[in-house]
């Protein structure tokens, strides 16, 4: 087959779609990814034929961070970036897909990919790391968790998927209409399958879904010989197991204030620190602090002691594979909703507050993560999410989707199709 995948987003979202096409390009498929340009590192490591999208997430990022956290922030947000550039991808993704036999989208192209492969006839997958399927299990990930009553966990996702689309509608139908001659659409498509990245040892399963939408695990890249550098390497072999401090894709926070709370609350403890992002302050660290450039978690995490991050999806799903615990500080977004996971869990304690950072409770995070049962709850995670095959579990689904299509289908989708009617045994 010959597909194309498309999203738009941070490092977050372009590297578990980078690691899927790898796998479907070893399961012998033609698979190109678009995506946002500065986020395609591992697309190249990984020999992905790969575009950059037009725009600068990190810019619009900033301005996403330090706005606010609640739900009407983060789509104004994400609005005005894929508003901002839905002309642009359209013409893109519809030259790009022109030929193929599947469209996977992903993020804030999801709706541009949906329209481009409506005009085109050809079939649309929705793949995702964040489950904003409708369910009773749980509520929408964009909402803070304690908001929800589990009787409104349902309407939740309504209301933020539709306050999502009432956001991108303007421009996605203009570009529709300017772009490939399509009519405006009113409603949120709800009928494609979706697959998710997700373990369902994070988040349960709903058993409400419809038979095309789906937790595969976390997805992830082949096994490979990937070799640190030489002083990376040699901190790690000079003492006890190190904490890794990384906040991936965030910006826009005060990074002297975040790092001098931790130089505290390490207490003279080795550490790990990924900039990102951000970056790092222009100041000498000290002795137990060893600051690395972008390093496969795979590799990195089970030689941690803990993971501090900001509760990505991506991170989240790392650090619990890896078997050991969290210290999170979620930003905006789902990542609310992962740091709730995680304490569900008990592989991490309470979330700590990135506004007003209280240095004590920093503390009492990392002593939660260091008590022997939290250690032992991440280890039996770990060891759960290892026997998980999410990527061969996803590539599987994108067959047997492909290979239920008729030409006579469309993916706009009203009424009963082929997508329903995917084989129950892979569930």
């Amino acid at each position: 087959m010959k597909l194309l995948a498309l999203t738009y987003g941070t490092e977050g979202d372009t590297r578990p779609l980078a690691m899927l096409c790898r796998a479907l390009m070893d399961a012998g498929h033609e698979v190109t990814l678009l995506a946002e340009g500065t986020t395609l590192a591992s697309a190249r490591a990984l020999g992905v034929p790969h575009a950059g999208l037009s725009g600068n997430m990190r810019d619009e990022l900033t301005a996403l961070v330090s706005s606010g956290k609640g739900v009407n922030a983060t789509a104004a947000g994400l609005a005005r970036i894929a508003n901002a550039n839905a002309h642009s991808w359209m013409q893109q993704t519809v030259q790009a897909a022109t030929g193929c036999d599947g469209l996977i989208v992903s993020g804030l192209a999801a709706f541009v990919g949906l329209s481009v492969a409506e005009q085109l006839g050809i079939r649309a997958i929705g793949a995702g790391m964040i489950p904003i399927s409708p369910t009773g299990v749980f509520g929408s990930p964009f909402l803070p968790p304690r908001w929800i009553p589990a009787l409104l966990n349902r309407t939740s996702h309504h209301a933020v998927n539709g306050l999502l689309w009432h956001a991108f509608r303007k421009e996605i139908n203009l570009a529709r209409r300017s772009v490939l001659g399509l009519p405006p659409r009113q409603k949120i498509w709800t009928e494609h399958p979706m697959l998710y990245g997700v373990s369902p040892a994070l988040v349960p399963e709903p058993r409400d879904w419809p038979a095309h939408t789906r937790l595969c695990g976390q997805w992830l890249a082949p096994e490979d010989s990937w070799a640190p550098p030489a002083a990376l390497k040699a901190f790690l072999d000079a003492g006890e197991p190190p904490i890794y401090l990384g906040f991936g894709s965030m910006v826009g926070f005060d990074r002297e204030a975040v790092l001098d709370a931790f130089m505290d609350a390490a207490e003279g403890r080795r550490v790990l620190v990924y900039p990102g992002w951000s970056g790092i302050p222009d100041r000498v660290l000290p002795d137990n602090f060893f600051i690395i450039e972008d390093t496969p978690h795979q590799w990195l995490f089970p030689r941690t002691s803990l993971v501090i991050h900001h509760s990505g999806s991506g991170t989240t799903h790392s650090a619990c594979r890896a078997g050991v615990p969290s210290v999170v500080l979620p930003f905006a977004g789902d990542q609310f909703f992962w740091a709730h996971q995680l304490n569900r869990l008990g592989v991490a304690g309470h979330a700590v507050s990135t506004r007003k950072l209280d240095r004590e409770k920093l503390k009492q995070a990392i002593r939660f993560a260091q008590r022997a049962e939290t250690r032992e709850r991440a280890s039996a995670l770990g060891q759960h999410m290892a026997r998980e095959t999410g990527t061969a579990t996803a590539v599987a689904e994108i067959e047997t989707i492909l290979g239920v299509s008729t030409d006579s289908e469309t993916n706009d989708q009203g009424g009963e199709s082929s997508m329903n009617r995917i084989d129950e045994s892979h569930r």
